[in-house]
């Protein structure tokens, strides 16, 4: 075997597996066990506001309802993580009328920011926007950034049988984009897909599939190129991007519709420029083809708490890369993008 990967950071399954590895996952353990570096964009809080919207509504489940934040401080500190960016999980607000949704976006909001300014440079800020209400987004984008400071915004990858790249969502994005925001998205279920295989829950497939859904829809409907100064963070390595990524490539660019409207190169460059996290993706072959797809300076850091923890995303990842490499995914690479925990 080549030492290709000792220019990439990325460990091969043999030869350099057992001892770069372990030294990579001990420079890890060691950074975890005397300061906390890392940086958490997948972690979600259940704002006792949206906690009882959500409850009223019976979508509610155990690692959302039992949430603390203690519970959140204590798994940072086993894995390490300087910073947690915060976000409810689904459906976030979407469930409401458009009234309520701005209410429990608003409180929810001032409750993630006061849950951060009581643990000075703990936690981050992705607020939730009453989408998919534009109007009621618009005044809390507004709030969120020019009183709480947000970090950037949380959203869902779809809004019922809407997605990011519709037009319709396209003055949120506008100011978005204006704002040179962060736009972190987290899978949902959309109206199409809800329970669509018996028995087969639809955290299984159907998240990965959205996410995905979402990155096709937003480049080939031309949105994200309409949107270049919006940082785009998606959940779970993008969904089942890696596994359909060569007919983005290929078949979608050299067929109609699209045959002559995008193409190959500039579906790279979306690719190349959207970020992806770790949550859910580190202890599988998922994460070594997300390397080999996108640059890993585009891989950032996610654990999906309360629903796994970080410790075992920092071992995961500990076995797959290293040096310079393993700390941007941990660390630096988030860093670039959120510079109101750069320095926490």
């Amino acid at each position: 075997m080549n030492c290709t990967c000792c220019d990439t950071g990325v460990l091969g399954r043999r030869g350099l597996l057992t001892g770069a590895a372990a030294l990579g996952f001990l420079s890890g353990s060691a950074r975890a066990a005397t300061k906390p570096f890392r940086i958490d964009v997948h972690h979600h809080i259940a704002p006792p506001p949206w906690l009882a919207a959500v409850k009223a509504a019976k979508l509610d489940d155990l690692p959302m309802s039992n949430w603390t934040p203690e519970a959140s401080l204590e798994d940072m500190e086993k894995g390490g993580i300087a910073t947690a960016m915060t976000s409810p999980t689904r459906p976030q607000v979407g469930f409401l009328p458009a009234a309520d949704a701005a209410r429990v976006a608003r409180e929810s909001n001032e409750y993630a920011r006061k849950l951060a300014d009581d643990h000075p440079g703990r936690f981050g800020v992705f607020a939730m926007l009453p989408m998919p209400n534009i109007d009621e987004s618009l005044k809390e984008i507004a709030y969120a950034f020019d009183v709480l400071k947000a970090d950037g915004v949380g959203m869902m990858t779809d809004y019922g049988d809407k997605w990011l790249g519709y037009s319709e969502f396209q003055p949120v994005f506008d100011e978005l984009n204006r704002r040179k925001a962060v736009v972190y998205t987290h899978p949902n279920t959309p109206n199409c897909c809800v329970n669509l295989a018996r028995g087969v829950p639809d955290v299984a497939v159907e998240y990965g599939a959205d996410t995905t859904r979402t990155i096709v829809n937003l480049i080939f409907s031309g949105a994200s190129r309409r949107y270049p100064d919006i940082s785009f963070i998606f959940s779970h390595g993008g969904g089942v991007l890696t596994a359909v990524a060569e007919r983005l490539q290929i078949q979608m660019v050299t067929r109609p519709p699209f045959l002559g409207k995008i193409t190959h190169d500039q579906v790279e460059h979306e690719l190349n420029r959207f970020f992806y996290d770790t949550a859910q993706v580190s202890n599988a072959v998922t994460i070594e083809a997300l390397a080999k797809l996108v640059p890993t300076s585009q891989i950032v850091f996610g654990s999906d708490f309360p629903y796994r923890t970080s410790a075992e995303h920092v071992s995961g990842l500990a076995k797959r890369f290293k040096g310079k490499v393993l700390h941007g995914i941990e660390r630096d690479n988030a860093a670039r993008i959120l510079p109101g925990v750069r320095h926490a």
